[in-house]
């Protein structure tokens, strides 16, 4: 279990508007801190255009050590690390994912005092690639049990790396591979098998070149909000990486929730509240559509917003 770390010097806030009440990023990034706790940060920190100590949220290598420090002072997982190339997540924003979730299964705020008190609660992560962070947050913030899916092993072993170095999270968090890449929960659930929730941050564009200009908007708004000057290269770099089905399938972001909406229903039984990312506004009327279509009882569209960005979970259940 994380300790709260709230301090409020040498700090950027840039990235603490509109998170979650519960995340621990409220006040932004204390790098001072921070690089006391994970020293390999250091290198990276340096003050920008406004004089406050952050850093370039263009270079990959920088934002994955943040990542590594953040894992580190406030969740307590050591040697975190992903391949190059590798998705690496935003942690607030992922943060902000679990504690909406636990809202909606109904979990208080956690405390170091009472975490072992709270319910044991068993949650999928569908696609949960390389770095493996849904998990690990639900792991360390809740005390939850989790699985991590993917068809990729390779991201797998990876993960698998993170949890032996890290034994907390011996028999809390487990690795299943989907062999089919046709099929989302089948060959995952197993017989008999109950889920509180799922949890998906789906591919959200429909092909690689679509991936490439998307990293491409975003890192020229990154610089714009920083009063830096914006940048055409020639061969765009993904600042938060991502590789094949981490970022785009067929059909991209709507065709991914229909096939795994779809899906849901054969597993009605075997999981409470499943629950997807959806980044595009545009995909999830139709989602809601299909869901009730196929007599989902309950209904729910969660906002959440990081900055100016708007990203919505969608939750239904069947039960």
């Amino acid at each position: 279990m994380s300790t709260l770390h709230r301090s409020k010097k040498n700090q950027t806030k840039p990235d603490s508007k509109g998170l979650h009440p519960r995340s621990l990023h409220q006040q932004g990034y204390d790098f001072t801190a921070l690089i006391k706790s994970y020293p390999p940060l250091a290198p990276y920190v340096k003050p920008n255009a406004h004089g406050n100590l952050s850093i370039a949220f263009t270079d990959p290598l920088a934002v994955k050590t943040l990542n590594a420090a953040l894992l580190k002072r406030h969740y307590n997982i050591s040697d975190w690390h992903i391949p190059e190339g590798a998705l690496c997540p935003p942690i607030p924003g992922r943060a902000d994912y679990i504690h909406y979730i636990a809202e909606l299964l109904g979990i208080d705020e956690p405390t170091t005092e009472r975490v072992k008190t709270l319910p044991k609660i068993t949650l999928l992560d569908i696609g949960t690639g390389a770095n493996g962070i849904y998990p690990l947050l639900a792991c360390q913030l809740y005390g939850w049990h989790c699985v991590g899916s993917d068809i990729n092993t390779q991201s797998l072993e990876n993960v698998a790396s993170i949890i032996a170095n890290n034994p907390q999270l011996n028999g809390s968090f487990t690795l299943r591979t989907q062999q089919d890449k046709n099929h989302i929960f089948e060959g995952i659930i197993q017989a008999g098998e109950f889920f509180d929730v799922s949890v998906c941050n789906p591919p959200f564009h429909a092909s690689a070149d679509e991936a490439l200009k998307g990293s491409q908007l975003k890192v020229n708004n990154l610089a714009r909000h920083r009063g830096e000057q914006t940048s055409t290269p020639t061969a765009p770099t993904l600042n938060f990486g991502g590789q094949d089905a981490e970022l785009w399938c067929k059909g991209g972001e709507r065709m991914f929730l229909k096939k795994l909406i779809k899906e849901s229903h054969a597993f009605s039984t075997q999981c409470r509240w499943f629950t997807s990312l959806v980044s595009k506004i545009d995909n999830v009327q139709p989602a809601k559509k299909l869901i009730s279509k196929l007599g989902a009882v309950d209904i729910r569209e969660i906002k959440m917003k990081q900055g100016n960005k708007i990203t919505r979970i969608l939750a239904w259940t069947f039960i």
